[in-house]
């Protein structure tokens, strides 16, 4: 579906919303009619695919805040986490049944449908080296946007819509029962994964096991993993994974910039007024730029109390992990575009784009240790 600019209607829905306007008005200054005094609330009915308790939820209720207060309360989110509805992995399709008007949700979750769902959400590995600000660049410049609205609406034939809300990246490599040492420790360790990540890490050894993040903590303490991912900081405190395992491992190579998703069925889209529209996407980007600032903030906290107060030990990832798991991804994405024509489509668009800004990020930016370890000099693990 091609929207031109970033959100904006075909020319021809534009010239068509404005025609209807101006004979509306007309026809009321015609007959004398005057606006109606108070517009009506309407309420969306939505759900995520996150714990209560998570902050990726919190970027859900930021998000319906700032519609009601946007809209003056004519347009209202009900915000409900996984499981009010329907279980956390079925959002989509209940949007696409209207079962649900809305879910904010992560596309990698959605590879079992189609592997070109994990490039959506710039993961595994922030697609060839992009961050989160180059990611959200390819969308809006980059023509990112319209494949993505194409995946959904043409590759799955889903009647949905779709834009970015929140950016909960860069995440951890993860929690583990025992330390570990490199990629010899995988050999067969049960880890809680999910979406093409999963893949990547069975193919490096591991045995993994795929479940909700409110599953995580009751499976570590019955000993059915030994080990788990879900996204480090303040979110992985919430879940209270440090009073279970000690062993914290940072950076992960899965989700270094991951960007979530903000999805609506695509009738209850077009049912909006076109302010109302407007606001939900300036309301999109208002909570992916707000969430993320306190998000960062939240895991600086939550990983000082961690280590100071609870005895975890952050640990470096050992080096030759991540690089593997860049090696692995690299055969993957290659074999799926081999097998897909509309996987290869959104690689090579990405990786085009993706050859512009990421060499003159690396020109123009200087690495953020440089001012890092002058100020806060690193203490060894």
């Amino acid at each position: 579906m091609k929207m031109g600019s970033a959100f904006a209607p075909a020319k021809s829905s534009r010239k068509r919303f404005w025609s209807g306007a101006l004979v509306a008005s007309a026809v009321a200054a015609t007959l004398g009619l005057a606006a109606p005094a108070e517009a009506q609330t309407r309420t969306l009915n939505m759900q995520s695919s996150w714990p209560a308790n998570s902050t990726a939820q919190e970027a859900f209720k930021m998000f319906a805040d700032r519609v009601d207060k946007m809209t003056g309360g004519e347009l209202k989110i009900t915000t409900s986490p996984a499981g009010t509805v329907v279980p956390a992995f079925e959002v989509l399709d209940a949007t696409h049944k209207k079962v649900i008007d809305g879910t904010h949700t992560i596309a990698y979750y959605w590879t079992g449908k189609s592997k070109a769902a994990t490039l959506f959400s710039n993961t595994p590995a922030g697609i060839v080296g992009m961050d989160q600000m180059d990611f959200i660049g390819w969308l809006y410049e980059g023509g990112g946007l319209d494949l993505y609205w194409e995946f959904y609406q043409k590759e799955l034939k889903l009647n949905l819509i779709v834009f970015p809300l929140h950016a909960p990246s860069p995440q951890a490599l993860g929690w583990f029962r025992k330390p570990i040492t490199g990629l010899a420790d995988f050999k067969g360790m049960k880890c809680r994964q999910t979406g093409i990540t999963a893949e990547l890490y069975a193919r490096m050894g591991m045995a993994v096991v795929n479940m909700p993040g409110g599953e995580i903590a009751p499976a570590a303490e019955r000993g059915a993993i030994d080990c788990a991912e879900w996204v480090g900081g303040i979110e992985d405190f919430a879940l209270g994974l440090h009073l279970i395992w000690k062993n914290h491992y940072t950076p992960g190579m899965h989700e270094s910039a991951s960007v979530g998703e903000m999805i609506v069925n695509k009738d209850v889209w077009e049912s909006l007024t076109a302010p109302q529209r407007e606001i939900m996407r300036a309301a999109g980007n208002d909570t992916l730029l707000r969430w993320g600032a306190m998000f960062q903030k939240q895991n600086a906290e939550a990983i000082q109390e961690m280590t100071t107060k609870h005895g975890v030990k952050i640990m470096t990832t050992p080096k030759e992990i991540n690089e593997e798991f860049l090696r692995v991804w690299d055969k993957v994405a290659a074999e799926e575009a081999e097998k897909s024509p509309f996987f290869k489509k959104v690689y090579e668009s990405q990786k085009a784009y993706a050859s512009k800004v990421v060499p003159a990020k690396r020109f123009m930016f200087p690495p953020y240790t440089t001012q890092a370890d002058h100020y806060f000099p690193p203490k060894p693990n």
